[in-house]
Order: structure tokens, then C-alpha cells, then sequence
């Protein structure tokens, strides 16, 4: 088994995203939810990813109910900073009082004593970042979380954080298809020596080839739906990508999502994949990446096909891209 260093913690080098089971992807199933749970621990996954936001709660909940009795057995993460608001909506917040107060409900929930990498999940643009993890070391000192880490922010507000307590992970989307990071975040981690967690690896089931008609095969709920990407339009040359992905893939041997696991795994050691899924299927091919060995000549052929110039539409639409520390852009 592969494993990376995060911080104090040796894991393996795929992790597991839960957000699917709980929020974001259409209407979850528990039954399944649960059975892909165990399915990956009894495989070796040992690095579990959830936050207050994916399904307002529902998913830190079912992870402290299902794995329990096996907390032993992996690193867990989760995050602050993006919940629900008075309105029932979701809501960045990332001042002091509110975080503690996440972090106190997310340990009932997750019914554990301590929780091994608490992220923040969004940049409060209102409160200095400073503020955030100043209250989120508090939380160190007192036991309830082990390590820190942010999501979704720039280089910049990185050395920031980093300077007031030391980070051991960044979290970001980045994939094939999805390459900010390669400004200067990726960079930024590796000279500070934090652990680079990728999400979405997979682009949101694109690099599966499992997804041909978002309009038809997504729920109406799916924020897919809502992502340039997946607009008919794009989705449609997007698609004519795959055809040499493909290709590509039959001489690896493997899958097109172990394909896209394994370029990240060949990209850097201090990048950590969590695909996310709710399917005990899936659960069991992406650990199969672990396998996969790509020549250079195949990462520069993956590298070439598909990028954020070969890819048509943008990552996000413009009111959730305002939500974004932009500076990494």
C-alpha cells in the first residue's frame, strides 16, 4: 500500500471524499452510504474527509454512527466556516465564536473526542484569516482537534494562516481538468511542507466516463447542473476529450477514473486524492489506481489532452466563484 505523509499522520495515498453521501450530488442513500463506509476501510482507506456543510450535519452524523466502533482505524477530517444561516441557507462564516461552536456540534455528531484535521472550509472575506485560525488553535491547545488546514484559498493567505499556526493541509479541487493549483499553491505547500489534498480528482464523474448527458442523467438538486462545465454547450466538446483519454487508458490498463487518480498520485508526494463517492463499486475501483504506473511519455500526453485550455467553461459560475480567495488565480 502507498502511503503520504500529512503532517504527524502516515496515510494512504487515495483518501476517501464523503461530501457524495450526504449533499451536492442528488438524493443520498444511507444504505449505500453506509456500506461504501466499510467497504473502504476494510480496503486500507484511512483517511476519511467530511464538513458541517455536507448535508448541514447529516454526513459528520453518519460517519460517527456508522464507523464508531472503527474510529481507530483512519485520520478524520472535516471543516468550519460554511454552514447554515438564519435564512436555512448555506453560509460563510468564519468568526471565532462561530467556529468553536461548529467544532463543539461536530464532535457530537462525528461522536469522537477529537478530530485529526479540522479545515477551514471557505476564506471569510469580513474576518481576517488570522482571527480564524487564532480560535481554530484554540482548539488544538484544548484537545478537540489535532491538526489544521484551510480549503479553497491563495498562496498568499496560506503564509498567512501558516504563520499564525502551522498548517498540515490545503485542500483544493484539482484534476485534470481543474489546474489552478499549478499557479503557485502546489508550489507554496511544497516549500512550506503541507499536505496537498486534492477533491474532485475525478472532475465531478467527468474523467469516469460514466457521465454523457448531464441533463438527462443529473437530478435536478445536482450542482452540476449549475457548472459551466456541464452546460450542454461545453459538456458536449468536453466529452470529444475522452475519446483519446480513452486511448490512453487501455495502454495503462486500467480504468478512466484510475487513470485520473494515478496522473495526480505521478504529479508530486505531497499530493493526496480523495475521490468522492457513496458507491461500494467505485469505492473499490479508485483504490485500484494505487497499481497504475504511467510512463512520462503517457503524463505528457494526459497533460496535453486535457487542461484548462483544451477544457471549454469555467470551473464555476460566477456567484460561486465570488465566493473564492481569487489571488491563487
Amino acid at each position: 500500500m502507498q502511503t503520504r505523509q500529512l503532517g504527524p499522520f502516515t496515510v494512504n495515498a487515495i483518501g476517501l471524499g464523503c461530501m457524495s453521501m450526504s449533499h451536492a450530488y442528488g438524493t443520498p442513500d444511507p444504505v449505500e452510504a453506509e456500506k461504501a463506509l466499510l467497504r473502504a476501510l476494510d480496503l486500507g482507506y484511512n483517511f476519511l474527509d467530511t464538513a458541517a456543510l455536507y448535508g448541514f450535519g447529516k454526513n459528520e452524523e453518519l460517519l460517527g454512527r456508522v464507523l464508531q466502533g472503527r474510529r481507530h482505524e483512519f485520520v478524520l477530517a472535516s471543516k468550519c466556516g460554511m454552514f447554515k444561516g438564519p435564512d436555512g441557507k448555506r453560509q460563510i462564516d468564519g468568526r471565532p465564536a462561530t467556529l468553536r461552536q461548529t467544532c463543539e456540534a461536530a464532535l457530537e455528531r462525528l461522536r469522537t473526542d477529537v478530530i485529526d484535521l479540522y479545515y477551514l472550509h471557505r476564506r471569510d472575506f469580513s474576518v481576517p484569516v488570522e482571527d480564524s485560525i487564532g480560535e481554530m488553535s484554540r482548539l488544538v491547545q484544548e484537545g478537540k482537534v489535532r491538526t489544521l488546514g484551510l480549503s479553497e484559498v491563495s498562496a498568499a493567505t496560506l503564509r498567512k494562516a501558516h504563520a499564525v499556526h502551522p498548517l498540515t493541509a490545503l485542500q483544493t479541487e484539482y484534476s485534470l481538468w481543474s489546474r489552478n493549483a499549478e499557479i503557485a499553491v502546489l508550489d507554496a505547500c511544497r516549500e512550506l511542507g503541507i499536505a496537498f489534498v486534492a477533491f474532485s480528482p475525478l472532475a465531478r464523474a467527468f474523467l469516469t466516463g460514466t457521465l454523457s448527458d448531464p441533463a438527462t442523467q443529473l437530478e435536478a438538486a445536482d450542482i452540476r447542473r449549475h457548472m459551466p462545465r456541464f452546460y450542454p454547450e461545453n459538456y458536449a466538446k468536453n466529452l470529444a476529450l475522452l475519446t483519446r483519454y480513452q486511448h490512453i487508458a487501455t495502454d495503462a490498463n486500467c480504468t478512466l477514473a484510475q487513470l485520473a487518480l494515478a496522473w495526480l498520485l505521478h504529479r508530486a508526494p505531497h499530493i493526496i486524492p480523495i475521490p468522492g463517492t457513496r458507491h461500494v463499486a467505485y469505492v473499490e475501483e479508485n483504490i485500484g489506481a494505487l497499481k497504475v504506473s504511467l510512463s512520462q511519455a503517457q503524463m505528457n500526453q494526459l497533460d496535453q489532452l486535457i487542461n484548462h485550455t483544451t477544457v471549454s467553461g469555467d470551473r464555476y459560475n460566477a456567484a460561486t466563484q465570488e465566493e473564492i480567495d481569487t489571488e491563487q488565480f
